[in-house]
């Protein structure tokens, strides 16, 4: 069966590539394209042409990956390869991954699909995929040795399968797990409902949490580390390099996220209370469904939540581990709070001129100050907003609801323009009185940060202005 672009749904603006050795009963000159891709942005919604309407995933900095209908069957093909991913402007990391990227492409489908998914090895070793959460054949679950030959390095196997409910699952090597999935190797796989109707949201987001531990200027990760990460990401990205999840007032909106980190991870989203409606189990019944502001996700687990976007702004999307919002943290940084180094860095700076003390008053200074760093190396805290730096890295994104965006518009509106009146303000009149407990001696009572000056008369020489 000859290939021809139409053949292969929304592949669009995306590199063709393709394989040439294959095993399994799917003889070569069969095998679809492979569509590969090093975007590092969020790629539009594949909208389904042919079978039952759903409304498509876009996945954070992220595309799903095209595929080809053959008689009954959907076949997609993936490429387990070394790639390149860029963690955020300025720091490169060197990953393996499928079809260009890691995370790989996400897979849709719909319930009671057929699909074929042909697997070609480009990695210097063997491997497999083990389709995480799904109702399959035994001999199709891909573990290496127990259920399958190994992929060697060179070949191409064949996964076929029914798909036998809806919901959100992932894909991820089950051979040298440890390195693998270290080295970035995971995808998402989202089956719709075969019923349009059921479970339907107007914009539909998903994500994968994953860890690594990348030493100042360097490219790969430790492999072998299992608890000091430092670059905690959404779909191998950090903050500032994330997407925003983009959505129109008013929106029905469900968030999906897995976790194959090494840890738990408390994801929270201010502004708004949500629903957990769905876990990789399946779908929660509507009078199970419970409500949070903030959803734990277990390792090796998927949570989606939903919510009616309501309220306009930028609101904030992030994990509640305070380190999992920082990038290349340092974990024997000493703590200099309260430590007055003045004159530790008088003779620091005869052998330093460029020493700066840090540290002394907390960490907020590192998020504005650009400081010299170790080639293709992020700050620890980076990323500004209208106001000034958001001091944050990591697992950090925002979500954008305004009024009167189109359906399927998912182009960063900018920062949110806060009606007047609505921002929190400096006050600029006497300072307030600080009050003792019971019993207890006067609090002397501090000088204004903000010199009050009375009208006609001239600012003094002390107090900021």
């Amino acid at each position: 069966m000859n290939l021809s672009r139409r053949d292969l749904v929304g592949a669009s603006g995306l590199a063709l590539l393709s394989a040439t050795a294959v095993s399994g009963r799917v003889q070569a000159q069969s095998i679809p394209e492979a569509p590969t891709t090093t975007t590092n942005t969020m790629q539009p919604p594949i909208y389904p042409t042919s079978g039952p309407d759903y409304q498509p995933v876009v996945t954070l900095n992220g595309w799903t990956l095209p595929w080809r209908q053959n008689g009954d069957w959907k076949e997609f093909h993936l490429v387990a390869e070394p790639v390149e991913r860029e963690m955020a402007p300025g720091m490169i990391a060197r990953l393996w991954g499928y079809n260009g990227q890691s995370p790989g492409p996400t897979i849709e489908a719909v319930e009671g699909d057929k699909v074929r998914i042909f697997v070609t090895n480009r990695l210097p070793e063997h491997t497999t995929i083990h389709w995480h959460g799904m109702l399959l054949p035994n001999g199709m679950d891909g573990v290496g040795g127990l259920t399958q030959p190994h992929i060697k390095p060179g070949k191409t196997f064949v996964y076929e399968f029914e798909l036998k409910k809806s919901g959100t699952f992932m894909y991820h090597p089950h051979a040298d797990e440890m390195v693998q999935m270290a080295m970035g190797m995971m995808g998402f796989f989202v089956i719709h409902p075969r019923d349009p109707k059921q479970h339907r949201v107007d914009r539909d987001f998903v994500f994968l949490l994953s860890s690594y531990d990348i030493d100042p200027g360097n490219y790969v990760p430790k492999v072998a580390e299992m608890l000091n990460f430092n670059m905690w990401t959404f779909n191998t990205r950090v903050f500032p390099g994330i997407d925003h999840l983009v959505v129109a007032q008013g929106d029905r909106v469900r968030v999906r996220v897995g976790n194959l980190t090494m840890t738990n991870h408390p994801i929270h989203m201010h502004g708004y209370d949500f629903e957990v409606t769905c876990t990789d189990g399946g779908w929660v019944r509507p009078e199970a469904r419970w409500p949070e502001v903030t959803i734990d996700i277990p390792v090796g687990a998927m949570r989606a939540y939903e919510f009616d976007a309501i309220y306009p702004g930028d609101w904030a999307l992030h994990c509640h581990k305070s380190h999992h919002t920082m990038n290349a943290m340092g974990h024997d940084i000493r703590t200099f709070i309260g430590v007055n180094k003045k004159e530790f860095a008088k003779r620091m700076k005869r052998l330093v001129p460029d020493y700066m003390p840090m540290g002394n008053a907390g960490m907020a200074d590192m998020g504005e100050m650009e400081m010299p760093l170790p080639d293709n190396t992020l700050p620890m805290m980076t990323g500004f907003g209208q106001f000034g730096p958001i001091e944050m890295g990591g697992m950090f994104t925002v979500v954008k609801v305004r009024e009167g965006l189109a359906a399927g518009n998912y182009k960063d509106p900018g920062w949110y323009k806060h009606p007047a009146g609505t921002v929190a303000w400096e006050w600029k009149g006497p300072a307030p009185a600080i009050a003792s407990a019971p019993g207890a001696k006067p609090v002397p009572q501090a000088r204004p940060a903000v010199q009050v000056v009375k009208p006609g008369s001239k600012p003094g020489g002390h107090g900021n202005h």
